[in-house]
């Protein structure tokens, strides 16, 4: 255990995402491969009501950062195998679901606002994905000389 740090955390769900896709292969690419990813997919982020005042301002960003929880991936693994990848890599290294916390985030275009619902596109999470919190996508979100390590040949990169 790392020194000083908190043993257990606890989240709460602020909403839920409503998503075309409703199974683990839907977004799979290893069976459904996008290649243009999932830019033009649209969904909703339904916030729960008592987080609605939260909402106040968001219109006004293009982009949402969304934390969500991997609510149906498997036990967690310190080596994965991504798809269209023939070694296994640190999970660390990757965007597998299957990690030590089940938390994630993702990148979604935000269409508009109504009331506590949020219309987005570039949606690649499952319906019913459990939302932890939503940030706005900004300038200094956004770094120069990024290194994509062993993906920069990967399918999944380009």
């Amino acid at each position: 255990m790392v020194r000083n740090a908190p043993k257990n955390i606890k989240l709460k769900t602020i909403g839920v995402v409503h998503s075309p896709f409703h199974v683990r292969e839907d977004i799979d690419p290893r069976r459904n491969f996008r290649p243009n990813g999932f830019s033009d997919v649209r969904g909703e982020l339904e916030i729960d009501p008592a987080y609605a005042a939260g909402l106040k301002d968001i219109a006004g960003f293009s982009h949402l950062i969304v934390i969500f929880a991997f609510h149906k991936s498997g036990l967690g693994h310190l080596l994965v195998k991504p798809p269209f990848e023939s070694r296994r890599r640190g999970v660390f290294s990757t965007r597998s679901p299957h990690r030590p916390n089940p938390i994630g985030m993702t990148v979604v275009r935000l269409l508009g606002r109504r009331g506590n619902v949020l219309r987005v596109s570039g949606i690649d999470l499952l319906e019913g994905t459990p939302v932890l919190d939503i940030k706005p996508y900004t300038s200094r979100d956004s770094k120069r000389g990024v290194k994509h390590g062993w993906m920069r040949t990967s399918v999944l990169n380009r």
